[in-house]
């Protein structure tokens, strides 16, 4: 665990908690509203949400600034992505000090898509640390009150780190050897990318062996056919299930609006309660549900755990 905890999801996770987060992904727009309105939904349910940073390469809101936004005129604790792929570290330095300004308390620190695969393929992209390295910067900063040159902080945040993990990835063994330098340079947790299959868990989890280190499994009920389709064919390390994508796209043809929703809402809760009934036997301590515009789906799935 953390060697201090500043964040209200470390602190659950301290106590022995089973925790559920949410994730919140801002638009290309000049608001929040959308994930702020998501955010309400989920206050009660989820004790934090991620807020992503340009996911997938597409060019957003800053994750700082609708994290910021989204925590203060909601109360919902929101984790602050912050990806490699943009910046170099004198602007990951800046954002990490600008994050604990605003009163953040916890950094998912991610290399990042490249950003050929986004909407901005002339972007020049910049990799001058992985996500190890920034996790290592992050903890100095906040342990030490040094920046990585050695530079003195003066006040420095107060902020927990966290890490990615991809159960799903081509080679796991060297998934794994990432995840455990994380662990080495001192994260203090780590959230999975999304996970469909059991034995892929159950692979990762015997690879990777016993840890301190609280590991929350990503899952990801899609709210359309369309979503789940784009997740299987661009998102690297997640498959999604053959079957389930077949029953996704019989909703296309339901015309009533209501209808159709029922049936998202049946197909999503009818597969991910076996999944999530198998996550409670394992080393997990907790579930990232990436149920992104979706939120209506997060409290009949939580009730599966309970």
């Amino acid at each position: 665990m953390a060697k201090e905890v500043y964040s209200q999801m470390m602190k659950e996770l301290g106590e022995g908690k089973y925790v559920f987060t949410g994730e919140l992904e801002p638009e290309k727009a000049g608001n929040v509203d959308a994930p702020i309105k998501a955010a309400k939904e989920m206050m009660g349910l989820v004790c934090a949400c991620n807020v992503t940073d340009n996911p997938q390469s597409f060019a957003y809101v800053s994750s700082l600034a609708a994290a910021y936004k989204i925590q203060l005129e909601t109360g919902m604790e929101c984790v602050y992505q912050l990806r490699c792929s943009d910046r170099n570290r004198m602007a990951l330095l800046s954002d990490v000090l600008g994050a604990g300004t605003l009163g953040l308390k916890s950094i998912l620190a991610l290399a990042g898509d490249h950003v050929a695969l986004g909407d901005t393929p002339d972007a020049k992209p910049v990799f001058d640390l992985d996500s190890t390295t920034l996790i290592h910067m992050i903890r100095k900063i906040v342990d030490e009150g040094k920046d990585l040159g050695g530079n003195e902080i003066e006040d420095p945040p107060k902020l927990n780190v966290g890490g990615a993990a991809a159960p799903g990835a081509a080679h796991l063994p060297s998934e794994v050897a990432k995840v455990k330098r994380k662990i080495k340079v001192g994260v203090d947790y780590i959230q999975t990318q999304v996970v469909y299959y059991q034995d892929v868990l159950d692979k990762f989890f015997k690879e990777l062996g016993p840890t301190d280190v609280p590991i929350l499994v990503g899952i990801y009920p899609a709210k359309s056919f369309g979503s789940a389709d784009f997740f299987d064919k661009y998102v690297a390390g997640v498959d999604v299930p053959p079957d389930y994508l077949v029953a996704m796209k019989e909703t296309k043809a339901i015309k009533d609006k209501e209808k159709k929703r029922e049936e998202v809402d049946r197909i999503n809760l009818e597969f991910f309660t076996d999944f999530l009934e198998h996550l409670k036997g394992t080393p997990a301590a907790g579930c990232h549900m990436m149920a992104v515009g979706y939120p209506r789906i997060v409290g009949p799935l939580k009730k599966v755990m309970d």
